[in-house]
């Protein structure tokens, strides 16, 4: 830390509007069992330092892994000098403000993976293997994975900042695979959090074992989905792709500022549905996008997207926050120490309502209940949404009835939240991680209550 703080002052010799400095340490841990063996162990460590230079609105970025005097101050000479090569010529002043703390953040966690036995792991993927594996003989592969990541950071800027936290994340899914006469199906689940091994340690094995597999094989005999403009119940994992992929990205401010979104000067404009409140919060205990602070320093915030339906505002890190005269979110993230800062989501999500579940099912006369999002499409241009869901129900007068096989959702967003006209109580959180554009992953969650609306349904 002291080097840190020793670089940002040596930095301030050198005429720059605005520098950080950030020390990161990662080390994971990722196991596979397929079919009761081991398949894959992996471990990796990486460390390194990042340093950044504004000047006259041009940002230069260096980085090193060796942590020598000479060579970070060689590291961040470079970064001047790329700053203001980039800047010759320009005028443009980016006036950075940002809150300024001194802090050092501990993890929330019970049972640190670090003090769990890499036996103790393997058993756990094991057990998992077998529930499943056991559950019918039509099932033909079964694939178990774990994986721990801890994170270590210092921070340092030129704005007063001194800080260090840590970060901890554990994971466990599977996959079951199922074959009969030919025709191939499967289900998956996985649980994730920024916590410790107590999440291997709450989890019912038995129960979310034999519930994929059954999953899995039920779809064996699931019927061809409907087609055509219907009345959808999203559950979480299929409202957080329309909150995440096409609202969240295009409520990212660095491409409001290049006015490459469809909600470029949506703000105070109807949206939705007065039933849609939609945030991103980096602040949720154990989520899995949940940050202390983002790679620039500021800290994790609650930031209301939409408002019963009105468009509120946009995420940001220090840079589009300075443009657009508004406070930082806590949204500068990179992906390590060695890749740029983007503005990027933590925990987006539509924000639970007053209906039950079982509520929407009654009130629904004819629908389709769609379970298990695949995936979903990134268009903060156009606002289009489109998604691949495993399995659902048809709704006939308040009751599910056929179980049916994969198909797609899609429309435009903006359409859709429209139409929306029940929210449940129920809500998930379902964490993995985000590229912006197809690069620069960071850990996010997404998710979010049963939304009903109007979608436009491909069939399977």
């Amino acid at each position: 830390m002291d080097v840190i703080s020793d670089i940002i002052e040596y930095l301030l010799t050198k005429d720059v509007d605005f520098c950080d400095a950030r020390l990161e340490e990662r080390k994971q841990l990722n196991i596979t069992v397929v079919n009761d063996e081991i398949r894959a162990i992996s471990s990796s460590e990486n460390r390194g330092i990042s340093i950044r230079v504004l000047v006259n609105g041009a940002w230069g970025y260096a980085s090193t892994t060796k942590d020598t005097w000479e060579e970070i101050k060689r590291t961040a000479d470079m970064a001047v000098k790329m700053a203001k090569a980039l800047s010759e010529g320009s005028s443009k002043k980016i006036e950075i403000h940002g809150v300024v703390s001194t802090e050092e953040a501990k993890p929330r966690v019970l049972m640190h993976p670090w003090d769990i036995s890499i036996e103790e792991k393997l058993d756990t993927l094991f057990t998992l293997n077998r529930i499943e594996r056991s559950y019918d003989n039509r099932i033909v592969n079964v694939t178990s994975r774990y994986a721990e990541r801890i994170d270590h950071f210092e921070l340092a800027n030129s704005l007063g900042s001194v800080l260090v936290w840590d970060e901890v994340r554990t994971r466990i899914g599977s996959i079951v695979v199922v074959a009969e006469a030919g025709r191939m199906q499967y289900s998956y689940f996985h649980k994730d959090g920024t916590v410790g091994f107590e999440l291997i340690k709450n989890l019912n094995l038995e129960e979310e074992g034999q519930k994929v597999a059954k999953e899995a094989v039920d779809l064996l005999s699931a019927k061809k989905p409907p087609a055509g403009q219907l009345t959808v119940i999203a559950d979480p994992s299929v409202a957080g792709v329309l909150a995440h992929e096409v609202m969240g990205h295009a409520s990212e401010a660095d491409e409001i500022v290049k006015r490459r979104s469809f909600l470029t000067d949506a703000v105070g404009k109807v949206v939705g549905s007065e039933y849609i409140t939609m945030v991103d919060d980096g602040t949720i205990s154990g989520a899995h996008g949940s940050i202390p602070f983002d790679s620039e320093g500021t800290p994790a915030s609650r930031t209301v997207i939409i408002e019963k339906g009105v468009y509120k505002g946009y995420m940001h890190s220090l840079e589009t926050a300075a443009i657009m005269d508004t406070e930082p979110t806590g949204n500068g993230r990179a992906q390590d120490f060695n890749r740029r800062i983007f503005v990027r989501m933590t925990n987006t999500f539509f924000e639970p309502g007053d209906w039950s579940f079982e509520e929407i099912i009654e009130d629904t006369k004819d629908g389709l209940l769609a379970l298990k999002s695949l995936g979903g499409m990134e268009d903060p241009v156009g606002g289009g949404f489109q998604t691949t869901v495993l399995m659902g129900y048809i709704i006939r007068d308040g009751e599910l009835k056929d179980f049916v096989r994969e198909f797609t959702l899609s429309g435009k967003a903006l359409e859709i939240l429209k139409t929306v006209d029940a929210v449940s109580k129920e809500f998930e959180l379902h964490g993995g991680y985000c590229g912006k554009g197809e690069e620069d992953w960071v850990p996010v969650s997404t998710g979010g209550p049963y939304l009903r609306a109007k979608i436009l349904v491909g069939g399977g």
